[in-house]
């Protein structure tokens, strides 16, 4: 079998070309009659009609053009630290919100039953027990004896934390610690209080809240709402470099500021306090995790530069 005729283009200028092909070695090159670029051919190894230098029309399917996906890692990042943003600035407003309600100045009713613990175990209303109500601050607000059914009243509270101390001869004291505002209450209204047998160091406590006073309460409303605000700066400012080279650090630190919202809400006790804000939190941290993810799997697998 002599030596194999290959007809071919020149990549370069589109000219076609037809060279002899020798059997070695199996890389030739022919330069080009027009441009004179080198023009690799590699010399086939096989039999005709197992080789071809050309496509056999209808023997292979039409493969479909390749297309971009629709949603790419860094959109989904993007929309995930935008939405953390967005929210983190609704949970901002709402704690600014409650701290400005609780300021307000009200009043309230403190009322409830005073029970002494009897040989056996049984509760018996307790008649001429001593009750003394410590208003916001420690300031001394009232005094009452219980009634004949255990009961005591008080009106008029001021808001703020609220103590009540409660004793009766033969009966160790106790104490409880209860909150009244305008936008976060424990029970101050049917509170049941049991006294102990015992000495008078023997103090029981009951703490309904964990905040003293108006002022501790303002201090974690405070704090929460900073940090939040400085959480939706951060993420709003991840969404909008995510998508740049480099973006991908920008994403791992305004996911963690995210992510840090709802942590900090549970630190601080307002969890409990105001649920509407925990759960617009907790929204915060997922779509924070999630773009921290991203992120993350980002920069470890493509590193601090380049688009997934």
């Amino acid at each position: 079998m002599g030596s194999p005729t290959v007809t071919m283009r020149c990549p370069s200028c589109g000219q076609e070309l037809r060279a002899v092909l020798a059997p070695a070695p199996p890389t030739q090159w022919f330069p080009c009659p027009s441009c004179h670029v080198p023009v690799p051919v590699v010399v086939p190894r096989d039999l005709p009609p197992l080789y071809s230098w050309e496509v056999i029309p209808g023997l292979y399917p039409q493969l479909s053009v390749p297309r971009r996906p629709r949603w790419r890692l860094t959109s989904v990042g993007t929309i995930a630290l935008g939405l953390a943003a967005v929210l983190a600035a609704v949970s901002g407003g709402l704690l600014g919100y409650y701290g400005y309600m609780a300021t307000q100045p009200e009043q309230y009713v403190v009322s409830g039953t005073v029970y002494e613990e009897v040989a056996g175990g049984a509760l018996v209303p307790a008649a001429g027990a001593h009750v003394a109500l410590l208003a916001d601050g420690n300031r001394t607000f009232g005094n009452a004896t219980t009634r004949s059914n255990g009961t005591f009243l008080f009106t008029g509270v001021p808001a703020g934390g609220i103590e009540l101390n409660v004793t009766a001869p033969s009966y160790g004291p106790t104490v409880v610690y209860t909150f009244a505002s305008g936008s976060y209450s424990t029970q101050t209204v049917g509170l049941r209080v049991t006294l102990q047998p015992g000495a008078v160091n023997n103090t029981t406590a009951d703490v309904l809240t964990p905040f003293g006073d108006l002022e501790t309460l303002l201090a974690y409303v405070g704090g929460a709402a900073v940090l939040c605000g400085a959480a939706a700066v951060a993420a709003g400012a991840a969404a909008w470099t995510f998508r740049r080279p480099n973006g991908a650090v920008g994403g791992v630190v305004g996911g963690g500021a995210a992510v840090a919202v709802p942590a900090v809400l549970v630190f601080l006790s307002l969890g409990g306090a105001f649920p509407m804000v925990t759960a617009v939190a907790g929204v915060v941290g997922a779509a924070g995790a999630f773009a921290l993810v991203l992120a993350a799997a980002q920069v470890s697998v493509l590193g601090t530069s380049g688009a997934a």
